[in-house]
């Protein structure tokens, strides 16, 4: 299912920018850990759309509570994320809540690939697809197909 495989694929490339800010907090670079929050704010944007207009309409009649908490933990990661939206954020508790909010969303993305997704592709209807797909028209990716390769798989590509 291609909303399905596009969603996961923006799972995969905030994965990979979470380890990018593990390193970065490890080394006490908030500079950085800003600059990865905005990155990873832009793929969250158009994702979160697909996700909240899309998907999670179609699957409120069954699974209220559970899409509620996903709302819910979207607001928050939102949250975090807008305060490195203007820069580095002087508040010295961000670096601390950025990656206690990356932990969280760690765990929403298995929520969301485990359950909702699995959920999705057993119980949407063709309809409710093309709500999804028209939402994902509107909005876009920020993800490249490419943009979550492996370095070694990127250098097979400029090959081709």
């Amino acid at each position: 299912m291609p909303a399905i495989a596009e969603l996961t694929r923006e799972h995969d490339a905030v994965v990979a920018l979470v380890s990018q800010v593990r390193a970065a907090h490890g080394a006490g670079d908030v500079a950085a850990m800003a600059v990865i929050a905005r990155r990873i704010a832009v793929i969250l944007g158009p994702h979160t759309q697909v996700e909240e207009e899309g998907l999670f309409p179609a699957l409120e009649g069954d699974f209220r509570d559970h899409v509620a908490v996903l709302r819910a933990e979207h607001r928050v990661v939102e949250a975090v994320l807008d305060e490195a939206a203007a820069g580095v954020p002087a508040e010295p508790g961000w670096p601390d809540r950025l990656f206690t909010m990356l932990e969280m969303l760690r765990e929403h993305i298995l929520k969301e690939q485990d359950g909702v997704f699995p959920a999705a592709l057993t119980g949407l209807r063709t309809a409710d697809w093309d709500a999804v797909d028209a939402v994902r028209a509107r909005v876009g990716t920020a993800v490249a197909i490419d943009s979550i390769r492996q370095p070694h798989e990127q250098q097979g590509l400029a090959r081709e």
